[in-house]
């Protein structure tokens, strides 16, 4: 990129270190646009990273909020909260800036701790979905089926496999495996920090962290749906089972609105490498801003649609949780 200046009728360089021989090119926004950015990308990180930490206490403090549900939404949330702390913020100077200025090691942290949370969000996400499947197409298995430990096992699996696959393909390098050359020659360059797969990691990380369980997780929901449907034609329902559909329907929405948000991404990030890398980089950063402000936007869906969330919230913003023991305090009407 370029920067042009006022005072210079010549088009001059911009770098983002000193050594113009292998540092990366900068691009350097007008001042009134970097405010913005800084303003709106800000606002967007400290919503993500409050609005999450609400959900952790509010689950974490009322005690007939532990239930196997939402200890899946509580690991949920925990991904939201750490993608906007560890993730969002620095990408927020990375993104206006246009440049990298944290080191190589804290890079490849950076990276591999957002591919872990991108996928453990959506692995939590899957899990969720089971437990909507049991709860409504086999409401009789569903206390056998999800039991604490077993919550507690895909609580684990998801957080570890998801590590697995975010430190070890940027560690191990799996991501640049057969094209370092390219990448070293072509590519790399100090003062910059992205996520650069060959043609066969784009595909293979892609499938496996969001194709696969997406697809997985768009069936389920279809079963749970119909199920639901047929029950909603019944004269006769139990509260339960209405509150039930309308959880249901609610984490239907979370997902949902997870696949939109991130879905342009992992069409452009495997499409990318078999084009030649010609995305223009704007818009992968503007896609990967589109994506992150889904963990934005989940607290926002918990407080429309969960009136236990809404008393969570006001208890907490009050201080009541200080004050007394509240923390068996009637959450549900129904």
């Amino acid at each position: 990129m370029i920067l042009l200046s006022s005072s210079s009728s010549q088009m001059e360089p911009v770098f983002c270190l000193e050594s113009r021989n292998t540092s990366c090119l900068k691009t350097v926004y007008p001042l009134p646009v970097r405010v913005c950015l800084y303003a709106v990308l800000g606002a967007a990180v400290l919503v993500t990273v409050c609005g999450n930490i609400l959900v952790i206490v509010s689950i974490a403090y009322f005690k007939q909020l532990h239930t196997p549900t939402n200890f899946l939404l509580l690991s949920l949330a925990a991904s939201d909260f750490l993608l906007g702390l560890l993730v969002m913020l620095p990408s927020v100077i990375r993104s206006v800036e246009t440049c990298w200025y944290f080191g190589e090691l804290f890079c490849k942290i950076y990276i591999s701790t957002d591919v872990l949370l991108c996928t453990a969000s959506i692995l939590n996400l899957s899990f969720i979905s089971i437990d909507r499947y049991y709860a409504i197409c086999q409401p009789l298995m569903y206390g056998r089926k999800i039991t604490a430990t077993s919550v507690l096992i895909m609580i684990l699996v998801s957080w570890s496999v998801s590590a697995a696959v975010g430190f070890g393909m940027i560690f191990l390098q799996l991501n640049i495996l057969g094209i370092e050359d390219f990448y070293y020659n072509a590519v790399a360059c100090e003062g910059g920090c992205v996520l650069f797969q060959s043609q066969a990691a784009s595909t293979v990380s892609s499938v496996l962290s969001f194709y696969i369980p997406g697809v997985v997780m768009l069936g389920v929901y279809l079963k749970i749906f119909l199920v639901a449907w047929r029950q909603a034609r019944c004269q006769q329902r139990r509260s339960s089972d209405r509150s039930q559909t309308k959880a249901t329907k609610t984490l239907a929405v979370i997902m949902g609105t997870f696949l939109s948000f991130w879905t342009p991404f992992f069409i452009c990030n495997v499409v990318d490498p078999f084009i030649g890398y010609s995305i223009p980089p704007l818009l992968f950063e503007t896609l990967v801003w589109i994506g992150y402000l889904n963990s934005t936007v989940n607290p926002l869906v918990y407080a429309f649609f969960y009136g236990w969330f809404r008393k969570a919230f006001r208890a907490i913003v009050s201080g009541s949780i200080f004050t007394s023991d509240i923390s068996e305090i009637k959450l549900f009407t129904e």
